[in-house]
């Protein structure tokens, strides 16, 4: 196998048909499942748990956008997350500290409705961000979909820390 794609019978592109990921993910799964494996040998059923763990692990990576855009980056000799780079647009910079602001403000006014609009707002960047991703992957241009890609993985953990609030004050 070279690479996850190759694993599900999908073109290595960040646009990929989940349903066919979903079909071939089951299938691979039912191939090499620990059961079917029960009576062979331990080299044989490690091997079955190792199979399946890389299954597992291809298809986390490929069903998320943000895996899924991260790994082509990574198939293209770009670490999006290199610690060493610490070069950000300016502009999403300040953006990032606005809307941790928002959501300290709205956690100290436990403001419901103010929480669901800015729950409602960072999935709208979310969209917009993976639509961009697509367009910058069309087009080859790695450089910017590497800025996206960080952007996304922000706007990906401020919605799951805005989701976590709803989840307290239940």
């Amino acid at each position: 196998m070279e690479n996850y794609f190759e694993l599900f019978s999908l073109a290595v592109d960040f646009d990929i048909n989940i349903t066919k990921l979903n079909t071939e993910y089951q299938q691979q799964v039912a191939k090499f499942h620990p059961d079917k494996f029960a009576s062979n040998s331990d080299k044989e059923r490690v091997l079955a748990l190792q199979n399946t763990s890389l299954i597992n692990t291809a298809f986390n990576t490929l069903k998320s956008p943000l895996n899924r855009a991260n790994y082509l980056l990574e198939l293209n000799g770009i670490n999006a997350f290199d610690e060493t780079d610490t070069q950000m647009d300016v502009d999403f910079l300040m953006a990032q500290i606005e809307l941790r602001e928002a959501l300290e403000i709205i956690r100290a006014s436990k403001d419901e409705l103010k929480l669901d609009n800015f729950i409602d707002n960072i999935n709208l960047k979310i969209s917009q961000n993976i639509k961009q991703i697509q367009t910058f992957f069309e087009e080859n241009n790695l450089v910017q979909i590497k800025s996206l890609v960080r952007e996304l993985k922000f706007y990906k953990q401020l919605s799951m820390q805005a989701n976590q609030l709803i989840d307290e004050w239940l």
